[in-house]
């Protein structure tokens, strides 16, 4: 699929000697294990490269990937090509400075909300943006060179974005692109160990979420975390948000959602929107966020505003229901 831009960037990474990694903010394991898999395939590659991957946004749940490249200097920035994955928007690249690079790469697998870069390779229907990092390598592995270290990033990432692989847009591509990567070698048994294995007190706060979740009339599931629950819990942000996945495998219930306080000055609160058939990336979108048409994120400013999301959704799986039947 998309032979001639995958050829395009290939030679576009060719032609320069300075190459520069970008993600989105709030780090999850696709924008990790993408930029880190695609640095370790390049720097295998073309040894006389320089390649970075600089971004001050961490994510405790993956520190067992290892760090970053330390900051250079603005000039460094000047003379290379950069490529942005796994982010729709300028808006959430996190590392600000790759608008420095002499020209930008744009990889990614989210619902295109804009344009950006001088070359741009985006297929929504890919279930992760390390699905796409896996292919780049399988259709020029004549040429590109990896080992278990680089298989083990992208791996992570497609396994954690595509929830083990069973969410939409998981298909035969899918499994060819991960059976390549296991033949390259992963250590699978450690790698879930540490995407899946949880703290004691976190089964504390799951329990609690089993008693406090609620569900709308129509079958919308959701939860608070206000900050007096993050603290009772010693939750990160991280910790809090990732409570969505709690709420998935209610019979009847096509979405489910999280609300975490932020805590900060604006009185923000993130959203976790989740789905099943019915597709709530327009709720998303119309709550400052966007995403994934099944996977997707938000904000809100006050728990009114949160109580008129649900009602959005609530109305949306209703309309649903009424004109399918193949929700369970």
């Amino acid at each position: 699929m998309n032979r001639t831009v995958k050829q395009q960037i290939l030679n576009k990474i060719k032609e320069y000697d300075r190459i520069m990694l970008f993600r989105h903010i709030r780090n999850d394991g696709d924008c990790v294990g993408s930029t880190k898999g695609l640095k370790r395939i390049l720097e295998l590659t073309f040894p006389k490269k320089e390649i970075y991957l600089i971004d001050s946004d961490s994510s405790e749940y993956l520190r067992f990937l290892g760090p970053e490249d330390d900051e250079v200097c603005d000039e460094i920035y000047k003379s290379a090509l950069g490529i942005v994955i796994d982010t729709a928007s300028e808006a959430r690249i996190s590392n600000k400075k790759y608008a420095l690079c002499k020209e930008l790469i744009k990889i990614d697998h989210h619902i295109p909300l804009e344009n950006y870069g001088d070359i741009m390779w985006v297929e929504e229907e890919r279930s992760s943006a390390c699905e796409m990092i896996a292919d780049f390598y399988i259709t020029f592995k004549d040429e590109l060179k990896i080992d278990s270290e680089a298989a083990t990033y992208i791996y992570a990432g497609m396994v954690t974005d595509s929830g083990r692989f069973k969410y939409e847009g998981v298909n035969g591509d899918t499994m060819r692109c991960a059976a390549a990567l296991l033949d390259v070698g992963v250590n699978t048994e450690r790698l879930y160990a540490n995407l899946y294995l949880e703290e004691f007190n976190y089964f504390k706060f799951k329990a609690h979420i089993y008693e406090n979740m609620r569900i709308s009339e129509n079958g919308v599931a959701y939860i608070y975390v206000d900050k007096a629950m993050q603290e009772k819990f010693s939750l990160s942000l991280e910790d809090a948000s990732a409570c969505v996945g709690s709420l998935d495998g209610i019979r009847g219930a096509l979405c489910w959602m999280a609300f975490i306080e932020n805590g900060d000055e604006q009185g923000s609160i993130r959203v976790r929107l989740r789905s099943r058939f019915v597709k709530v990336n327009p709720i998303a979108e119309k709550y400052n966020g966007g995403g994934h048409a099944c996977a997707c994120g938000a904000t809100v400013y006050s728990w009114d505003e949160a109580e008129a999301l649900i009602s959005d959704a609530d109305a949306l799986v209703k309309e649903y229901k009424e004109t399918h039947e193949d929700w369970l």
